[in-house]
C-alpha cells in the first residue's frame, strides 16, 4: 500500500485528487475540534463514557462527541440513516424499482438518505442536549441566561455539523479518491486509537516497579494486534469462486460466447454491518436510560446494567446470537440468488453440472449459505474475542482504542483505498497509452 501511495505522488492528476481527500479530512478533524459555546466538554465527556453506545460513537468521530464539538454526530446519523434506507428500499417495491433505474434512481434514494439523515441528527441532537442538559452536566447558560435558546443554538450547531459531514464526505467522493463516508469514519477510528493509546501506554509505564510488566503488555498488546489484523485481512479476502460457463451463440457469420468465468461469494461480505445492528440493538435500551434517566442507581435501570448490560455474559450470548441472525438477513437482501440465476440463464451461461433455473438458484442459496455461516461466526468471534484477549494480557482499558468494530472498519476502508488507488493509476496508464 505505501508503494502504491508513493507511485500515486508521481501522476500530477492522482497526486492532486490525494491532495484534495487529505485537505478535506484535515477541515473535518479541525471541525471535531472546535468547541459549540455552551457546552461543558469535561462533563459531558464524562456522560459519554459511561454509555457503551455513546462511546462507540465518539470513537467512530474521533472524540468529537466526548469534547462536545461543532461535529459532534460525525456520520452516524448518515450511516443509520443509509441503514433505515437499504432496508425500506429491500422491502418497498417502488424503491426497489428506483434502485434498479440508474444513476437518476440512485440520486433519488441519496435525497431520502439525507433527508433520514437530517431527522436522525435533529433527534440525536434534541436527545444530547435535553437529556444531558436536565442532568445539569452537559451544558452551561449563555446568552443571559436563558436556557431555552441555549437549547436551540446547542441542536442548531450539532445538526448543522452532521450535515456539513455529510457534504465533505459527498465531496470527498466526488473531487477525491476513495468514498467519502468511509475515509471519515477511518480517520476518525484512527484518531481515537491513537489517542486512548498514548493515555493508556502513559499509565501502563507509571511507576518504576511496574516497568517491566509494562513492557510485557506492550509486547503482548503488539503480538495481538498483529494477529488479529492479519486475521481481518485474510477473512476479508477469502471467497468461494462458482465457476460458470457460456454456452458459445452463432450471431450471423460470428461465433460468440464459450467464455468461463465464476461468481465470487465472499466469506465476509457483509463487513462490519451485522455487528453495527445487533450492537445498535442491544445498546439502544441502555441509549435511552443513560439521556432520559441519570440515575444508575434506581432499580430497573440497574438490573439492566447488571445482567444485560455491556460486559455481561448474557450481553455477550445476545450479542452472538444477534451477529448470527443480522448476517443471515442482510446475505439475503444483498445476495439475491433468484435474479443471478435469471441473470445467467438470459445470457445462456450454466454451472456446470447443475441444471439452469431453479435448481442453479437453489445450488447457489446452499453455498451462500454455508459461506454465510463462517462469516458470522468471524464476526461474532471478532466482536467478543478482541475484548477478552486484551483484558486478559492486562491492556483492557485498550479496547476503546481498538474495538471489533473499528478493527474492520480499519482494514476494510484500507484495502478499497488501496483498490481504487490502484484503479486511478490505471487508468491514468491506459489515457497515456492511448495518447
Amino acid at each position: 500500500m505505501f508503494k502504491t501511495l508513493a507511485d500515486a505522488f508521481k501522476i500530477k492528476e492522482v497526486r492532486n485528487k490525494l491532495i484534495l481527500t487529505l485537505v478535506l479530512l484535515f477541515v473535518y478533524r479541525l471541525g471535531c475540534w472546535l468547541p459549540i459555546p455552551g457546552i461543558d466538554s469535561e462533563a459531558l465527556g464524562v456522560n459519554v463514557e459511561e454509555s457503551t453506545f455513546l462511546s462507540l460513537l465518539s470513537s467512530v468521530s474521533g472524540g468529537a462527541l466526548s469534547q462536545g464539538s461543532f461535529l459532534a454526530l460525525g456520520v452516524s446519523p448518515y450511516i443509520t440513516a443509509s441503514i433505515i434506507i437499504q432496508l425500506l428500499a429491500a422491502v418497498i417495491p417502488s424503491w426497489q424499482r428506483l434502485s434498479k433505474e440508474g444513476a437518476d434512481g440512485r440520486k433519488k434514494i441519496s435525497t431520502y438518505t439525507k433527508i433520514a439523515a437530517l431527522i436522525i441528527a435533529l433527534a440525536q441532537a434534541i436527545g444530547i442536549a435535553v437529556g444531558f442538559g436536565t442532568a445539569g452536566s452537559a451544558h452551561i447558560e449563555i446568552f443571559g441566561g436563558s436556557e431555552v435558546v441555549c437549547y436551540i443554538f446547542i441542536v442548531t450547531m450539532l445538526v448543522a455539523g452532521a450535515m456539513f459531514t455529510v457534504w465533505l464526505g459527498e465531496k470527498i467522493t466526488e473531487i477525491g479518491i476513495g468514498n467519502g463516508m468511509s475515509l471519515l469514519i477511518f480517520v476518525g477510528i484512527l484518531s481515537s486509537a491513537a489517542s486512548a493509546i498514548m493515555s493508556n501506554f502513559q499509565n501502563l509505564f507509571v511507576g518504576g516497579d511496574t516497568t517491566q510488566t509494562a513492557i510485557w503488555q506492550l509486547v503482548l498488546f503488539i503480538v495481538a494486534l498483529i494477529a488479529i489484523f492479519a486475521l481481518v485481512v485474510f477473512v476479508d479476502g477469502g471467497e468461494r469462486k462458482v465457476g460458470v460457463q457460456y454456452a458459445k451463440q452463432m450471431k450471423g457469420r460470428k461465433l460468440y460466447g464459450g467464455q468461463s468465468t465464476y461468481i465470487p461469494i465472499r466469506v465476509n461480505a457483509n463487513g462490519v454491518m451485522p455487528i453495527i445492528f445487533a450492537s445498535a440493538l442491544l445498546t439502544f435500551p441502555q441509549l435511552l436510560m443513560s439521556i432520559f434517566d441519570s440515575d444508575s442507581s434506581s432499580g430497573f435501570v440497574n438490573w439492566w446494567s447488571k445482567w444485560i448490560g455491556a460486559g455481561t455474559w448474557v450481553y455477550a450470548i445476545l450479542l452472538a446470537l444477534l451477529i448470527l441472525a443480522f448476517a443471515y438477513f442482510y446475505t439475503m437482501i444483498n445476495f439475491d440468488t433468484d435474479e443471478i440465476s435469471r441473470q445467467i440463464q438470459q445470457n445462456g451461461g450454466f454451472i456446470p453440472g447443475i441444471r439452469p433455473g431453479k435448481p442453479t438458484s437453489q445450488y447457489l442459496n446452499s453455498i451462500n449459505k454455508r459461506i454465510t455461516l463462517f462469516g458470522a461466526i468471524f464476526l461474532a468471534f471478532m466482536a467478543l474475542i478482541p475484548t477478552l484477549l486484551f483484558t486478559g494480557i492486562g491492556a483492557g482499558g485498550l479496547n476503546s482504542a481498538f474495538s471489533a468494530t473499528g478493527m474492520l472498519i480499519v482494514v476494510s476502508v484500507a484495502l478499497e483505498f488501496d483498490k481504487q488507488l490502484e484503479a486511478q493509476m490505471m487508468m491514468k496508464n491506459y489515457r497515456g497509452f492511448l495518447k
